[in-house]
């Protein structure tokens, strides 16, 4: 589990292997993870961007830019959250994932970054 907050914005990721979807016998390996943002600052935030940067267990790494998240760009008043779940494939069967959301105060137009802490991907022990 990954837990940072930046600025007011708290970003919890939990990842979860996905077996139904995965084919270990053709490095094929898919994980979900699931997003939960939220504004614990007084300033109404909006979500423009993401950032990823994921590691498969040889250190390959590939970086995923693009807008908002899941088709959404939220706006989160104070204490509001936002959740929502998706899925990175690997070619290994352990990786890692960490980032950034950009991010903007609607009221000012001040932009800054709320960091993805990393977090490990990982087929559980009994299944590998």
């Amino acid at each position: 589990m990954s837990d940072t907050t930046t600025r007011g914005v708290r970003i919890q990721v939990r990842p979860q292997y996905v077996p139904e979807q995965s084919d270990a016998g053709n490095s094929q390996y898919l994980f979900a993870y699931h997003v939960r943002i939220t504004n614990l600052g007084e300033d109404t935030v909006q979500l423009l961007s993401r950032h990823w940067v994921i590691t498969n267990g040889q250190g390959k790494t590939e970086e995923v830019r693009g807008p908002g998240v899941v088709g959404y760009q939220p706006t989160l008043k104070s204490g509001e959250t936002f959740e929502y779940t998706s899925a990175c494939p690997l070619t290994t069967p352990v990786g890692t994932m960490h980032g950034e959301f950009n991010m903007v105060i609607p009221a000012t137009g001040e932009k800054f970054d709320a960091g993805i802490a990393p977090f490990r991907l990982a087929v559980p022990r009994a299944l590998n």
